[in-house]
Parts: structure tokens; sequence; C-alpha cells
């Protein structure tokens, strides 16, 4: 009679008198992961312990880590180009008055960053 570990497809491998069950993930595509996805690994590995073990041990971590990545840049593309339409940054400010187009444009930058955060990486 088979186990329960059988009739899902496992198999075991036969060490002295012991059977140990093969427990090894299934491989995954490997995609880029960047900064977001890099954020998002340290935040499950810290505070999400459960959902990153079962993400890890069914192979399915890497693909998760690069739709949070792929979200994020999204996201963080689209915030900055609507703010900075939003309050009026255009390319004139940019070549009248450099430092004052950076320094609005760090703000965005920064506000940006804490909404891809609680919207997209630490969920």
């Amino acid at each position: 009679m088979k186990s329960i570990f059988e009739q899902q497809g496992g198999i075991y491998t036969v060490q002295g008198d012991y059977r140990l069950p093969n427990l090894i993930p299934p491989t995954e595509e490997k995609h880029p992961i960047g900064v977001w996805g890099q954020r998002r690994l340290k935040y499950l590995k810290h505070h999400r312990k459960v959902l990153y073990y079962n993400l890890l041990t069914s192979g399915k971590l890497h693909s998760h880590l690069a739709d949070v990545e792929e979200q994020a840049q999204d996201l963080f593309s689209q915030l900055v180009k609507e703010y900075a339409e939003k309050e009026g940054i255009t390319k004139q400010l940019k070549s009248t008055d450099q430092m004052k187009w950076v320094q609005k444009m760090n703000n965005i930058r920064e506000r940006v960053v804490e909404t891809v955060y609680s919207d997209v990486v630490f969920v």
C-alpha cells in the first residue's frame, strides 16, 4: 500500500534501515531580482516566515520576488510621473532652475518609495 506521499508523486531514498523522502524543491526559472525584490525577500524572512517557507518549499519564491520587483518598478515609475505632473515639475523648470528641480524630484521619489513599500513590498 502506497503512502500519501507516494500517491502525491513523492519518492523515497533508502538509507540503511530507513526510507527518507526526497524533499528537494522543484526548480524554477530565474528572473532578475532588483532592489525591491531583495527588500521583499528580507521582509519575508524576518516578518512573514511561514509565507517565506511555503514559497521556498513550493519552488515559487523566485517567481514571487520577480513579480514583486515588476509591480514595484511599475508603480514607482507611474507615481513619480503622476506626482511630477500634478506638482508642475517640467523640463522647463529643469533647464531654468536645476537645483530646484532636483530638490522637488528627490522629494517626490522619497514619497513614492514609501508608497511602494506600504502597497507592494511590505504586504
